[in-house]
């Protein structure tokens, strides 16, 4: 009986797949109806009989008969590999496979393949540290099983994105989570390497890549934070790259951190140093809801005090100012003798116009025109020592600082014109003065906030100015030429100009908005109440600015009116501690027409 050609096709179908020739899902198709119309060609089909070549090469190697021989026995090389392997270290040639049936060792194959993926595992599992949750992937090129196995870890030549992303994904199944991960001195000089870092490990909170070739900070956005990357870092160490000792060795050290700090908001340590950070304490979600709706704060909760003296008699101040204003408007050279021969001078400009000022429109309203003449030029190009906004490295630096009497008058005359009203409107200037220092190296220090008038463009600008001084010695130029006291340091801050309402004692406005009313505060029992607010302005009128700052300060430590406190201070010679003690004494027989 003969069989069919369908029957032959199956018969020849489950011998070849029993041999491993050919997959389960695989078809057998007739080789002579490839050709359309259903015309059969000659059969290419060849049998496997010997070959005469085959005589010549059996010596030597199977032959091809053997080989098909080989391979359709039980227990051939179609138990060793199948035709679809998964991948595996190195290549597997055909003749690896021929060698373990026949026994015939080639020269390129010595092993069993692994499968890569299996040897990236093991060495994974050998760096791991569950206890510290700590993945330890530092030298991996220096790894024997890596080079036994010609791997390529990340920083190795010809390595990608690939070999990178099978370590992170099996970092990412190790159980407990990984914290700490350290892939330094692995010469990564690319942080494309990097990329699938935070996919496989989001949570991380350690990494070190030290002594790498990071080299730019396109490199580091690869794994930045502030592109919803590694949210959760907490240290990072980059100590050795290119990119962080260059901006350390060009005097950029703070602004690397500046960056890297935007870059990783979560941070608290970069290069084993501590980021300085600001944090506010803020209440914890209540679980009961908030029905009741409370009021917004529009003041801070101290208010602004009055300027005081004290440690020294107000005269002092009161003459040195008086006196040294009028000749910086008008004769700055006849300053010379006020300074010590080795005093310092400053200035620095910030041209930015405060909040204050912006929203109330003051440097373009149509009632002050001549703010819009004036011209930061005339200060900048003079030596302005902003030190957040100066170039030019350290001469400049030196350079603004002008050092000796000579020095300091010289920088001052090249500077504009100006004119301070300290007499005609006093309400527009603050004094604070106290003591520093102690025994023969007692100082002054006096911190005046006001405004003056820049001619010729007759603005107004706004200025800080800070003075250090000492008596002036007997017999010195100083003393010769009136002056009580000299000046060891000058620094001058001139500002965008700004009311003097910052500084009126009171409540202190948070946020722009309506006059905030003046109530009277009720004040706890045994306190004396706030008496600067009970005060008449006419009654302090007849008096100089530090007068009537004492005035006020006795008014406000004792509760007597003006009358009293004036006399108070008048019989003291208007020392505030004698007076204050001279109180104490007699206030158990004042009559109550003396206080507020």
């Amino acid at each position: 009986m003969f069989s069919s050609p369908t029957s032959s096709r199956t018969l020849a179908t489950t011998t070849l797949k029993g041999a491993g020739l050919i997959d389960s899902d695989t078809r057998m198709r007739d080789a002579t109806a490839d050709k359309p119309g259903g015309r059969k060609g000659t059969s290419k089909i060849r049998t496997h009989r010997t070959r005469p070549i085959d005589a010549y090469k059996e010596p030597h190697g199977p032959g091809r008969a053997s080989m098909l021989a080989a391979r359709t026995q039980p227990g051939g090389a179609s138990d060793i590999l199948t035709i679809r392997g998964a991948s595996t270290v190195g290549r597997l040639r055909r003749n690896a496979a021929t060698a373990a049936v026949t026994g015939v060792t080639p020269s390129k194959a010595h092993a069993v393949p692994v499968k890569a993926v299996e040897v990236w595992k093991d060495f994974v599992n050998r760096r791991w540290n569950p206890e510290s949750r700590f993945l330890n992937l530092e030298r991996m090129m220096d790894d024997p099983e890596i080079q036994k196995h010609n791997l390529l870890p990340p920083g190795a030549p010809a390595s990608s994105v690939r070999e990178a992303s099978v370590l992170f994904k099996l970092a990412s199944h190790l159980k407990p989570a990984v914290q700490t991960l350290s892939l330094a001195n692995n010469n990564i000089s690319s942080g494309q390497l990097l990329s699938t870092l935070a996919h496989y490990l989001p949570k991380l909170a350690n990494l070190s890549l030290q002594n790498n070739n990071l080299k730019v900070w396109r490199d580091i956005d690869f794994i930045s934070g502030r592109k919803g990357k590694l949210e959760h870092l907490r240290e990072l160490i980059l100590l050795g790259n290119p990119l962080r000792e260059l901006e350390i060795q060009n005097g950029k050290g703070d602004k690397y951190k500046s960056d890297m700090a935007r870059r990783f908001t979560s941070l608290i340590m970069l290069d084993q140093e501590a980021i300085a950070t600001i944090a506010f304490d803020a209440p914890g979600p209540s679980s009961t809801p908030v029905t009741e709706k409370r009021a917004t704060a529009t003041t801070f909760p101290y208010e602004m005090r009055p300027p005081f003296i004290t440690g020294v008699e107000d005269s002092v101040v009161s003459n040195f100012l008086v006196r040294f204003f009028p000749l910086f408007d008008d004769q700055r050279a006849a300053l010379l003798d006020a300074y010590h021969p080795s005093a310092t001078f400053s200035f620095s400009c910030n041209t930015a116009i405060p909040s204050r000022a912006r929203i109330q429109g003051l440097h373009v309203s149509k009632d002050m025109p001549n703010q819009r003449k004036l011209d930061w030029g005339l200060w900048l190009n003079n030596g302005s020592r902003n030190l957040n906004r100066m170039g030019g490295g350290v001469d400049k630096v030196v350079n603004s600082l002008h050092l000796g009497s000579e020095e300091a008058i010289r920088a001052m005359l090249t500077l504009p014109k100006t004119k301070h009203d300290v007499s005609g409107s006093p309400e527009k200037f603050c004094i604070d003065a106290w003591p520093v220092g102690q025994g023969e190296n007692l100082k002054l220090f006096i911190s005046l906030h006001g405004q003056f008038i820049e001619e010729p463009s007759q603005g107004i600008r706004s200025f800080d100015r800070a003075f250090v001084l000492a008596p002036a010695p007997p017999g010195s130029r100083a003393k010769l030429n009136g002056w009580d006291v000299m000046v060891l340091s000058d620094q001058w801050s001139i500002r965008a100009y700004s009311t003097h309402d910052a500084w009126h004692p009171g409540p202190m406005r948070v946020q722009a908005g309506d006059a905030i009313p003046t109530q009277p505060t009720q004040q706890p029992t045994g306190c004396i109440p706030s008496s600067s607010s009970l005060i008449p302005a006419s009654a302090l009128s007849t008096f100089s600015e530090p007068q009537r700052n004492l005035i006020v300060q006795i008014c406000e430590r004792t509760g007597l009116n003006v009358k009293y406190a004036v006399d108070c201070l008048q019989n003291n010679a208007w020392g505030f501690d004698r007076a204050i003690a001279n109180f104490e004494q007699v206030k158990g027989a004042l009559s109550r027409d003396a206080f507020l």
